[in-house]
């Protein structure tokens, strides 16, 4: 599983900004490469903060006196407006990891680092790039959810019906029900006509909750 690693999908050409660059320096570079977040470093490559078009924007009101001039604001060196409690990952993260990341701590950003020093960096749009391209979905295919009890093996069975029906599986999910004693297989097969196998599927007794058959 080498390929959901961090280190696969992350950008290592990162448009960086030293503390003492002035926010106009920052506002142009969002500008001109169409970015929203600008890893700041010290000399040594070392992460020491982040800057993004939010902080530009929110800090204007605090920054800017009754007696200063825009351009005043704008001279002003980054590191008085940077956020320095930056999160990170790592190379090795899984992918997985730094979308749990993203979710618990609303961002959509991360700076990924090696002993402190900048490598790399992922945003949203990465990660939902790469699971989209992990689960098949952006290839042609169907998608059949199975209820099964929530005992070992029950993955393994179920997916013998699309081995003996010879249809390849793109991806698999598990997902939890709120009733402990099942959970639902979720299976992306490439196949633009599950029918075949879904009468299969409930042949075997399985309860195949999407998608329904006509009529019911």
């Amino acid at each position: 599983m080498d390929n959901m690693i961090i280190e696969k999908i992350m950008q290592k050409n990162v448009l960086t900004l030293s503390p003492d660059h002035s926010i106009q320096d920052a506002l142009n570079l969002i500008k001109k490469a169409r970015i929203k977040h600008i890893p700041i470093i010290s000399e040594e490559n070392t992460l020491i903060g982040i800057i993004s078009d939010r902080d530009i924007r929110d800090a204007a009101p605090s920054i800017l006196s009754k007696n200063e001039k825009l351009d005043a604001l704008l001279n002003k060196p980054v590191k008085n407006i940077m956020k320095t409690d930056v999160i990170t990952g790592h190379p090795l993260d899984f992918v997985e990891d730094a979308a749990t990341i993203f979710y618990e701590h609303k961002i959509s950003c991360l700076p990924i680092t090696t002993n402190g020093k900048l490598v790399g960096i992922i945003t949203k749009t990465d990660v939902l790039n790469t699971f989209v391209k992990l689960t098949g979905a952006h290839q042609p295919s169907s998608r059949i959810e199975v209820r099964v009890p929530n005992i070992t093996g029950m993955l393994s069975e179920v997916a013998t019906v699309f081995h003996k029906g010879k249809v390849n599986i793109s991806s698999v999910f598990v997902y939890p029900e709120e009733n402990e004693k099942f959970k639902t297989l979720v299976f992306r097969v490439q196949t633009m006509n599950p029918m075949g196998l879904i009468t299969e599927l409930e042949k075997k007794g399985y309860t195949v909750v999407w998608p329904h058959m006509l009529g019911e």
